[in-house]
């Protein structure tokens, strides 16, 4: 049974501060150090870049083309600590992944606020813990993209929320700085990442109305005029983009972007229901089997109000992006810190809940199988670093074999706590594990990697050998948006021919970046001034966006 005093328990301030600082140093290897990830990443990157040295804060654009995708709130929040750090001549890619750390860091913290005042301290801080372990959230706050703001604007609503169910139960007013809070954190949402933020926050609500047939905490909150405090977050940009790109921006935004994805599978990500199902046993890991195995805990208290409010965050958002056409692993990270909240408040009730844990053969052969695959998953997530660096680098690392030679026993000793039905023992090992591999993953294995750092390579190529300040660059065979970024937008992408004719136009200053495949063609068009062209160097590696190898030489005309 949960703890009837729920919403009067608070963890204290102290013990969230530590834990935001946790999190926030497990989350910093690597963050200067690896390159942009292609795609998504580097194209806010760039935008943002062209954001400030335009001083254009309305229309975003990826070089010479509009970037209707989303609103600005995201390229926003980029530019500011872009300005902050005086970073943007620099290019320097972890200030452009700050807002994400920050933004993450105070998810786990919320997501920690959340859990104590449904369950108690210890649910609390054993949320925190699974959510900041998982492997989707070790990736997505190393990335400058939307998510991980868009999560703790998730937060924040839920947060609005919680507190005026505790109102509700406690029989107390519900203060306006409630209604503020859950209305502009939907606002900021909206500048986000469009209407995305509705389906987390306003599901929960009306779905949680619905199951009690009570709809006094959806009037808590003040819709009558609460919807105008997200309009004004949102409604000034709207105006301004409307105006500038004459209406474009809403036609892309919302008709093919968003509308696109319910309909169609974009940009090759279209699959079948069941994808984020399959997908959370890797991207929710090491908590994917504990929130399994606290299934018939919560099937047994699915009646009481906490375990309630939790899924009925949960099953609207998924059940929608189970849905719809395109699926990415992303799409369902707002309810991660729900299913945290849920297994941690599961498991700190102790021997009781799991007395009959699962009582039906079938559950517990099915559970058992479950098991086996998340064991599976963590020896590879444990092999991984050694095993990339020698199959790409041919490098045998003795500090990626030490880190995962520490990883493997605490895995072991994972599965003799879960065998035992030590779920919590079984909770903190992993988690000591999970924090060791990604550690270890991104100050020692990530970076090294330089086979698929292209980008790098080739600006280093280009920036050793440019003939003049402002030389014209063509990429032929590599046109990926990190490219563009570490060459400050100053790159063509272009096939061979259009690169040839840039160089015959442009002798003096310019040079092109061909891979081998495609030489031929580009030699041909120059003509019989390919004898007086020569090769520069070249870099040979794997474009991981596509799984091509690639071995592409810097051409520029003797000097």
């Amino acid at each position: 049974m949960l703890n009837p005093r729920w919403g009067q328990q608070r963890l204290p301030g102290r013990a969230l501060a530590l834990l935001g600082l946790l999190a926030f140093f497990l989350f910093l290897p690597g963050r200067a150090s690896t390159p942009p990830f292609d795609r998504d990443e580097p194209r806010y990157m760039e935008a943002t870049a062209q954001m400030l040295e335009s001083g254009n804060f309305v229309d975003v654009r990826f070089q010479d083309k509009p970037r209707y995708l989303q609103p600005a709130g995201i390229y926003w929040l980029e530019a500011a600590s872009v300005a902050a750090t005086g970073t943007l001549k620099s290019r320097a890619v972890w200030a452009y992944r700050l807002p994400s750390l920050l933004a993450m860091t105070a998810a786990v913290v919320l997501t920690a606020w959340m859990g104590a005042t449904l369950f108690g301290p210890m649910a609390g801080l054993g949320a925190g813990l699974l959510l900041m372990v998982s492997v989707l959230v070790t990736a997505e706050n190393r990335m400058g993209t939307i998510d991980s703001t868009l999560l703790l604007s998730v937060l924040l609503a839920q947060a609005g929320l919680l507190r005026a169910l505790c109102d509700r139960e406690a029989a107390r007013p519900t203060p306006l700085s409630t209604a503020l809070l859950y209305w502009g954190a939907i606002g900021c949402g909206l500048m986000l990442k469009g209407p995305v933020i509705l389906i987390p926050s306003l599901a929960t609500l009306l779905c949680l109305a619905v199951v009690e047939r009570n709809f006094s905490l959806w009037r808590r909150l003040r819709p009558a005029w609460g919807w105008l405090v997200s309009l004004a977050i949102l409604l000034p940009w709207c105006i301004a983009i409307g105006v500038v790109s004459h209406g474009e921006f809403f036609r892309r935004a919302v008709g093919t972007n968003f509308l696109g994805k319910v309909a169609s599978g974009q940009q090759a990500h279209g699959l079948p229901p069941g994808y984020h199902l399959l997908v959370f046993l890797i991207a929710f890991w090491p908590g994917s089997f504990f929130a399994a195995a606290a299934l018939p805990a919560v099937w047994k208290s699915r009646k009481l109000l906490p375990v309630k409010y939790l899924l009925c965050w949960i099953i609207p958002h998924w059940v929608v992006f189970e849905a719809i056409a395109t699926k990415l692993p992303h799409y369902v990270l707002p309810t991660y810190p729900a299913i945290a909240i849920l297994t941690a408040g599961m498991l700190a009730q102790g021997a009781p809940v799991w007395a009959g844990w699962p009582r039906a053969v079938w559950a517990r052969l099915a559970l058992g199988a479950y098991g086996v695959l998340w064991t599976i998953a963590g020896v590879a997530l444990a092999l991984a670093g050694p095993v990339l660096l020698w199959k790409l680098e041919h490098v045998v690392s003795p500090a990626a074999l030490i880190l995962a030679g520490g990883s493997l026993p605490l895995i072991a000793l994972s599965v003799v706590f879960i065998s035992r039905s030590e779920l919590r023992k079984a909770v903190l090992t992993s988690a000591a594990c999970a924090m060791l591999l990604y550690t270890g993953l991104f100050l020692v294995v990530v970076p090294h990697l330089q086979s698929i750092w292209l980008a790098p390579r080739l600006t280093a190529l280009v920036a050793a050998h440019q003939p003049c300040a402002q030389t014209e660059v063509s990429s032929v065979s590599f046109s990926e948006p990190s490219l563009v970024f570490l060459m400050g937008g100053k790159v063509h992408l272009e096939g061979p021919e259009d690169a040839a004719r840039r160089m015959l136009g442009n002798e003096a200053c310019a040079m092109a970046l061909v891979d081998v495949q495609k030489s031929e063609a580009f030699l041909a068009t120059l003509g019989p001034a390919r004898s007086r062209v020569r090769t520069y160097g070249s870099v040979t590696g794997v474009n991981y966006s596509n799984g091509h190898h690639l071995t592409i030489s810097l051409y520029g005309f003797d000097r």
